[in-house]
């Protein structure tokens, strides 16, 4: 699908595998979604802008490659995008942090706002909007919404498992933002449910029902 990249990597693929069986404990779900959370960012990132600077080695002096401008902002979409955090930051500990506070109400789908707080410079950042699931899309349209509104200019999705319903929807209001999941899914359920998928992140996470 156009602006979507499905990341293939055997790591990622195989700790995706372990995260789908309905017996996975909530701490190894967890630290599964922490892992793999590490590893699609490296992919989301691979183009990021380098610049040459001189450095001192041990043995010489060089011109070396290191990252130019401001760095990511990183917003997980409460409460399961969090997971994805410690494991992005472990990676890019100078990111900065927006939260992106929604729920999903459970007749109409549709995304409910109740937090948001993000950096003031979001304009001069590469913002990574972080989601598990993209499954009706209806969260992660309302956060980029949201981020646009505070003067985000450059924003990729990060999810984990999307369906074709939520990628056409997500890609119809912003077809300017890319995506990156580790997999698209078959389809939707009646109840908004990524089929096969794993379930809901969030309970999974923090084993809640």
């Amino acid at each position: 699908m156009q602006g979507v990249t499905v990341v293939e990597h055997p790591l990622v693929q195989h700790k995706l595998t372990l995260m789908r069986q309905k017996d996975r404990s909530t701490k190894g779900f967890r630290q599964l979604l922490n892992e793999i959370g590490m590893l699609l960012l490296y992919e989301v990132t691979r183009d990021l802008p380098l610049e040459a600077v001189e450095i001192e080695t041990p043995v010489t002096r060089m011109m070396a490659p290191q990252l130019v401008g401001k760095k990511l902002v990183l917003a997980p979409i409460l409460r399961a995008g969090v997971g994805f955090l410690d494991g992005m930051l472990d990676l890019v500990p100078s990111a900065r942090v927006a939260h992106v506070g929604l729920y999903r109400d459970p007749e109409t789908l549709s995304a409910v706002e109740y937090y948001f707080k993000a950096p003031s410079d979001l304009e001069d950042r590469l913002v990574l909007v972080l989601d598990p699931m993209l499954a009706t899309a209806n969260s992660a349209v309302a956060a980029v919404d949201r981020l646009k509104e505070r003067g985000a200019r450059d924003l990729r999705i990060v999810c984990l498992l999307a369906a074709p319903e939520g990628i056409a929807h997500f890609t119809s209001v912003h077809p300017e933002v890319p995506i990156w999941t580790a997999s698209i899914d078959e389809r939707l359920n009646e109840h908004g449910y990524i089929v096969p998928g794993l379930g809901d992140a969030g309970d999974r996470m923090y084993g809640t029902r």
